[in-house]
């Protein structure tokens, strides 16, 4: 059974910093290209950053370009979201999610397994 598990939200002061793991059960992680998405309350679900399976592209939202930094691990089958620079517009539910899409865009409707997220807050 496909399993993804997000950890390492929490509340964090503008200006700082988490990092977000995510462990995949049940598949091996290369198979997939795999993105972070998050949900604001009363908002839509958005792509924060994708990495492509074929050309190991990263893509990031533009609100979080030069703060954020993606990578995987596929020995741990584990993927990490290093946020930096953090700011209260950053707060919201973080999902992991995978999809067997070759190039897929960091959209929500390309990704097809999803973790049950991990909250971050930032707020002073």
């Amino acid at each position: 059974q496909l399993r993804l598990v997000e950890s390492g939200g929490g509340l964090v002061q503008p200006g700082g910093s988490l990092t977000l793991s995510c462990t995949a059960s049940g598949f091996p992680l290369y198979y997939y290209s795999v993105g972070w998405f998050r949900q604001a309350s009363g908002k839509e679900r958005e792509g924060v950053s994708c990495l492509v399976l074929t050309d190991g592209r990263a893509d990031y939202a533009d609100s979080v370009k030069d703060r954020f930094t993606i990578s995987r691990d596929n020995a741990k089958s584990t993927v990490h979201l290093q946020m930096n620079s953090l700011k209260p517009e950053d707060t919201g539910v973080y999902y992991c999610a995978v999809t067997s899409y070759v190039q897929p865009l960091c959209i929500p409707g390309d990704f097809k397994t999803w973790g049950q997220g991990t909250e971050v807050t930032v707020s002073s």
